[in-house]
């Protein structure tokens, strides 16, 4: 679909959920025992999520890279796979239908306790392993603070992401309130691209999206970054990993480890990861995900 009717079918399905269906938005549960269709696995390829952190087209466009690079040193056929959602990813995950997948940090935390989700990497950004949560509003909004988005439209991501709808929702609860109670109508975009577009459009007031994707995209294409500013920024946390499926053979983890965290010294990996702003692959522990796990516990007792 061409990139201009794509769009417009987004922000008219943004503008039905906000003004046609009621004050507020129920959250779509997802049955993680419910079984999810994928391809029958050919010929040994290797299949690799990459979660909703951006939308279709632009996953295939900022990974499509570094799976092809996997593909060629490993000498077999990686194969993209992407899901609407985190809970289908992990589902996938668990099942052992996926070797890998680029997951966000909320997720990760779910699945490693849940069905014991490893850590493969994690990308090193400017030198540091740790992202953001960006709140964001229109750069032409008299909004100053998270706090005067109180009675206003609100877009997370998805109900599972950290810095789409974790933080958001606990920066809330800290003021005793919730997303119910704080916003007069809330929407989730799916990616967090999507809920920049949907501030620029002025089709909600505030969203809460990923630094990493907030800056990458001012850097790359402001065409609505720059419609927007941010007035809070809450973090840092652990940054969005690589993970694999706890049944991955052993022998095939190592390799694609490897091949991540040598991507750097080699010419083609060096130039791919420059152009998607990644530093270099590198082994991160489990505890950089610890915050991420403080909130979800204080949420779960209030």
């Amino acid at each position: 679909m061409p990139y201009n009717a794509r769009r417009i079918l987004i922000l008219i399905f943004m503008g039905l959920l906000i003004t046609g269906c009621g004050e507020r938005r129920e959250v779509k549960k997802v049955d993680l025992k419910k079984k999810v269709d994928l391809p029958a696995k050919k010929n040994g390829a290797i299949r690799i999520a990459v979660s909703a952190m951006i939308s279709p087209k632009n996953t295939l466009y900022y990974y499509k890279q570094i799976l092809d690079y996997l593909g060629k040193n490993l000498g077999k056929e990686v194969v993209l796979v992407q899901r609407k959602t985190y809970a289908e990813v992990n589902e996938l995950l668990k099942n052992g239908r996926l070797e890998a997948a680029f997951v966000c940090s909320g997720p990760y935390v779910a699945g490693k306790k849940a069905f014991g989700m490893e850590l493969l990497a994690a990308p090193q950004v400017h030198g540091k392993t740790v992202y953001y949560s960006y709140i964001i509003v229109h750069k032409d909004s008299s909004i100053k603070t998270f706090e005067q988005l109180q009675g206003r439209s609100f877009a997370f991501t998805d109900p599972f992401s950290n810095t789409g709808k974790l933080v958001p929702t606990y920066e809330l609860a800290k003021l005793d309130r919730t997303p119910e109670s704080y916003f007069s109508k809330y929407i989730f975009t799916r990616s967090h691209d999507n809920s920049i577009e949907a501030v620029a459009e002025k089709l909600v007031d505030g969203a809460a999206v990923d630094s990493l994707i907030w800056e990458y995209i001012q850097a790359t294409y402001p065409k609505y970054t720059s419609k927007t500013k941010v007035i809070k920024k809450i973090g840092p946390f652990g940054i969005p990993p690589v993970v694999v499926s706890p049944d991955i053979d052993p022998k095939l983890k190592n390799q694609i480890r490897e091949i991540l965290l040598k991507m750097h010294q080699d010419e083609k990996g060096k130039r791919i990861l420059k152009g998607i702003f990644i530093d270099r692959f590198v082994v991160i522990d489990d505890s950089a995900y610890d915050s991420v796990r403080e909130m979800e516990a204080w949420l779960a007792v209030r």
